[in-house]
């Protein structure tokens, strides 16, 4: 299976609070009342954060709907079934509002679906070493599902 590189697809509410959170992080003032080191150590993990959220933020594809083709691919919700019967429905995305699961194209469940169409099987790996085995039942664009 090749994997290619994919945007992060992002719902425009989950847009706004990220721009909203990027905002609120680059105008957070400094505490004066706690040490040296914590001081370092809170601006570096914002820091983190800022250059994430700005990555993230200029990369991303807001709610532009894909292809209702039933392909597996980011912005699809995806309703997947697992070789023991059980079901699950979720985006194939980034950061969703709502609640609906979100479930991203860089996991490993989520390169192994990118691609697919219904009725095909895929398979990919756990933390623990273990191979598992998913059919996508079905795929239609985020917009559609809310709709």
């Amino acid at each position: 299976m090749t994997t290619t590189p994919s945007r992060p697809w992002l719902t425009p509410d989950a847009h706004t609070r990220l721009a909203a959170e990027l905002t609120a992080l680059q105008q957070e003032p400094g505490d004066d009342g706690e040490s040296e080191n914590d001081r370092l150590v809170r601006t570096r993990h914002r820091q983190a954060r800022i250059h994430e959220l700005q990555d993230l933020l200029q990369n991303a594809v807001v709610g532009e709907d894909p292809p209702d083709d039933g392909i597996a691919e980011p912005g699809m919700v995806l309703t997947v079934r697992y070789a023991d019967g059980g079901t699950e429905t979720f985006l194939l995305g980034s950061r969703a509002e709502g609640s609906l699961e979100v479930c991203s194209p860089d996991s490993p469940l989520g390169q192994a679906l990118h691609g697919a169409k219904p009725g095909e099987q895929r398979e990919y790996r756990v933390p623990s070493g273990a191979t598992v085995q998913v059919t996508l039942v079905e795929a239609h664009p985020y917009g559609h599902h809310r709709a």
